[in-house]
């Protein structure tokens, strides 16, 4: 039997969202043809799109369809550095960020981007005080709401007060938040100035139970922007292509669902994920809880094994039917440390024996169990 634990990474696809594709599907027109087939597709998809403004607090026109949260990332970051203002040269780049935003920022840096790096600590929290002091005169700022790796959840109020006082742009990276915690543009945004504060927010639709390939970019009326995609003006200009009618009716639904389960489902998902970080550790005392012991996502469980060589964990549980991850699923098959552990100022021999344990809606005591089974003969083993 397999027993999933990498929710974080993709999870199921939800039966809503299988169903409002299966019908969206049959519709067939271009949501930008004037025929009544086309409008009868443009229906569709803008009302899918004040369904996802819905959950995601803000008007129907900031929601920009994507292929996914690598996609949104590079629309917003390149997007806002092709913008920016005359004489910003700088980026401001928290350490264990993504790495579709830190290849991205990197990209932009052999372009001319100064980067500045803005510290987290040993919990993997931005440093707010660094993130303030590193945004005068700066192009952009980019931050995740919570970290996809060790799941500690940021103080992204303070981060998005900062930037609208400097007058600087800034995106956050919703992908892991998107589904467990509450996401209001609107209410983040505030009265941020025109060409400050919050413009942008990405999410990606097969986090939550949306099929692969669905995402979204929330980016602010006001923002200055310039498109990744061109050869149209669908989206405000913002993302030029044929859009995905049956994606988007996809995204819409699953969003909703996540979002009408998500105070329950998270209270369900602590209390696995609590079980199995009390089980671990006192299977092996020498587990090591990593990242915010309390404010964390819920499903979210982040362990040091001493001594270990967390792909050989990986394999060990994998053959013994529990599927787990050693960081971010992008970096998945890479032998290398994990740089926000590393950000978090712990070795690189600690780094490379780390495991991430993700719930999700399909997740229950038989998953978590298998798990606290089965660790204890794989550390041995990877230990030797």
């Amino acid at each position: 039997m397999r027993h999933y634990l990498d929710h974080a990474a993709t999870t199921a696809l939800r039966a809503c969202a299988r169903d409002a594709w299966l019908s969206a599907s049959e519709i067939v027109g271009n949501a930008s043809s004037t025929h009544g087939a086309g409008q009868d597709a443009r229906r569709m998809l803008e009302e899918s799109r004040e369904r996802v403004a819905a959950v995601l607090g803000s008007d129907p026109i900031e929601v920009v369809f994507t292929s996914g949260g690598t996609e949104s990332i590079n629309t917003a970051l390149r997007g806002m550095w092709a913008a920016r203002r005359e004489g910003a040269h700088s980026i401001v780049l928290p350490d264990a960020e993504h790495h579709a935003t830190i290849d991205t920022v990197a990209a932009l840096a052999e372009e001319g981007a100064e980067v500045r790096a803005v510290p987290v600590d040993g919990l993997g929290r931005i440093d707010a005080s660094a993130f303030a002091g590193a945004l005068d005169g700066a192009a952009l700022a980019t931050a995740l709401i919570a970290n996809n790796e060790v799941g500690t959840i940021n103080r992204v109020a303070d981060l998005t007060a900062d930037s609208a006082n400097a007058g600087v742009p800034l995106h956050l990276d919703a992908v892991a938040a998107c589904g467990h915690l509450p996401l209001s543009f609107r209410e983040l945004r505030g009265d941020a100035p025109v060409g400050g504060g919050l413009v942008a927010m990405s999410i990606a639709g097969h986090k939550i139970g949306a099929p692969v390939g669905t995402g979204a970019l929330v980016v602010a009326r006001s923002a200055r922007m310039a498109p990744l995609l061109r050869g149209g003006m669908q989206q405000r200009g913002l993302r030029a292509g044929t859009q995905d009618i049956a994606g988007a009716a996809a995204l819409a639904a699953a969003l909703e669902e996540a979002e009408a389960q998500r105070e329950s489902e998270g209270i369900r998902l602590a209390v696995l994920r609590d079980r199995l970080i009390t089980g671990i550790r006192h299977a092996v005392p020498s587990a090591q809880l990593l990242g915010d012991p309390i404010d964390r996502l819920p499903g979210n469980a982040h362990l040091l094994f001493p001594g270990a060589v967390g792909e050989s964990l990986l394999f060990l549980l994998d053959m013994a039917g529990v599927s787990a991850s050693t960081g971010s699923a992008c970096q998945a098959g890479v032998a290398e440390p994990s740089h926000v552990v590393i950000a978090m100022g712990r070795s690189e021999h600690e780094a490379r024996s780390v495991l991430r344990f993700t719930l999700g809606p399909s997740s229950n005591r038989a998953d978590v169990d298998a798990a606290i089974a089965a660790i204890p003969d794989a550390v041995q083993r990877a230990s030797r």
